[in-house]
């Protein structure tokens, strides 16, 4: 199986076995790196990062893999770049893809990302867009592996508001054997086009996708619990949207509620005592969330060493 030349950019694009390759070379990338072992699969290789959205962890995991994979990773946002000045992305593709061998990008527009690729001659990784963020699932997927020792059969909960990290959680979860429940107040659960994206998902890899309006009953019998920012960059904050995510706050009492060995996810970057309490997120019980940042490197690498 080679996934050489593909772009990365909706999980659904991907089949079970797939995913399974790149979670496995992420796994089998972060042993060599741990070990001291050279893995120098992208020698000579460069990276183009286009950064419309500012960064810490997209920025270094995939600036630091394209290092350690022996390439050369360029950071440019549109205020350095001709983007800035009106060049379209379609002309900006072409141009990027005959100087380099892979481009990632981080958009607030999904159709940016789209077309990104409908221009590119070589392979482009969506960094995250308003609609999805594949990447992050991908290393989260590696984080509960790790945890949990499988992935298939096992039960994720989403607490907050719906956006792309619990739209690519509905797709990479749900391709790879997890049930999956999105747990929103009402007015901030997925959109319609999203849910039927995922049932369908859900029917081909036989398993159970819902959403509900209430966190409590959502966490009964949860191997996972997941929760993201209230209020997505580039939003601004809505005191009525919060008073109605805070009743989905993950907190002691939902943890509780929950499997006695459930582990408890966050993409970052947290608003501590928000969206989740700090004496949560710093339970070592529970809180896996400085293991998924980590794994945002060793899953990317495993996404850039088998696409180029």
């Amino acid at each position: 199986m080679s996934l050489a030349g593909r772009h990365f950019v909706d999980l659904s694009e991907f089949e079970r076995s797939e995913l399974r390759l790149i979670l496995d070379t992420a796994r089998d990338l972060k042993s060599k790196q741990k070990n001291g072992e050279p893995h120098k699969l992208l020698k000579g290789k460069s990276l183009a990062m286009i950064f419309m959205k500012s960064s810490t962890r997209t920025r270094v995991s995939f600036e630091v893999g394209m290092t350690q994979l022996g390439g050369h990773a360029l950071y440019l946002q549109p205020s350095g770049t001709q983007l800035g000045r009106g060049e379209t992305i379609g002309d900006t593709a072409q141009v990027l893809s005959r100087y380099c061998d892979v481009i990632m990008a981080r958009v607030f527009a999904h159709s940016d990302v789209t077309e990104l690729a409908k221009y590119s001659n070589v392979p482009v990784i969506n960094g995250l867009s308003d609609l999805l963020h594949p990447c992050q699932i991908m290393a989260d997927m590696q984080t509960i592996e790790e945890h949990k020792g499988k992935l298939e059969g096992l039960k994720i909960v989403y607490s907050g508001d719906s956006n792309n990290v619990s739209n690519s959680i509905m797709q990479g979860c749900t391709i790879m054997g997890m049930d999956v429940t999105i747990a929103s107040p009402k007015g901030y659960t997925p959109s319609e086009e999203m849910m039927k994206r995922g049932d369908k998902l859900a029917k081909q890899y036989s398993t159970e996708l819902q959403v509900v309006n209430d966190p409590r009953g959502a966490v009964k019998g949860a191997d996972v619990i997941y929760t993201d920012t209230f209020f997505s960059m580039g939003q601004e904050r809505d005191k009525e949207k919060e008073k109605a995510l805070m009743k989905f706050q993950v907190n002691r009492a939902l943890v509780q509620d929950a499997n006695k060995e459930v582990i408890v996810m966050h993409c970052l970057p947290a608003h501590r005592d928000e969206e989740l309490t700090s004496d949560i997120m710093d339970d070592p019980k529970y809180s896996v969330v400085f293991d998924q940042a980590e794994n945002r490197l060793h899953a990317q690498k495993g996404i850039l060493a088998l696409i180029v």
